[in-house]
């Protein structure tokens, strides 16, 4: 069905998928053809890397990538890359064995689904036995000692406006 030349690939389509306004117009996409190899602009073909259940960027240093990883920080990247004795170099780079070896020390760390259950599952004790910090989570308010009179609007929510009550001078007249 699709005909193949030498930059472009067409592919006809049929008048009832169209909009009514382009059905007198050519029957056929073009798409570029897919290149031999590589990553990115030729074709539809993309490699990403996944470890620990994410797929980290390719055209980013293994440092930084790391950190798209949800419980891996900035330090906890480089003390990842120190153990293992890797340069910090480009993601795309890195061999089979390389990635082979990284994926086995992420893994020994609690990470994404795991790390966040256990936060969800530590935050429901402090609620169940009603202390402060749990009393404070339940209401949505800063858990930490913040004051809440100016800040604190990412928890608290939008400003609600309150109605001002006449003064008993401005009811006389």
């Amino acid at each position: 069905m699709a005909t193949l030349s030498n930059s472009m690939v067409s592919v006809p389509i049929s008048p009832s998928s169209l909009p009514l306004s382009t059905w007198g117009r050519s029957s056929s996409v073009s798409f570029p053809a897919p290149k031999k190899g590589g990553i990115g602009h030729g074709g539809l073909r993309i490699e990403c890397i996944r470890i620990g259940g994410v797929e980290i960027p390719n055209h980013k240093r293994v440092e930084y990538s790391l950190q798209y990883i949800h419980g891996i920080g900035r330090s906890r990247s480089r003390q990842i890359l120190l153990d293992l004795n890797f340069d910090n170099k480009i993601t795309k780079d890195l061999s089979e064995e390389e990635v082979i070896t990284l994926r086995k020390e992420v893994g020994k760390y609690m990470i994404e689904g795991d790390l966040k259950r256990f936060n969800r599952v530590a935050i429901e004790r402090l609620k169940e036995i009603r202390c402060y910090r749990g009393i404070r989570h339940k209401l949505g308010l800063p858990v930490r000692g913040q004051r809440t009179k100016n800040n604190c609007r990412t928890l608290k929510g939008k400003r609600a406006s309150v109605a001002k009550k006449k003064s008993p001078a401005s009811q006389e007249e």
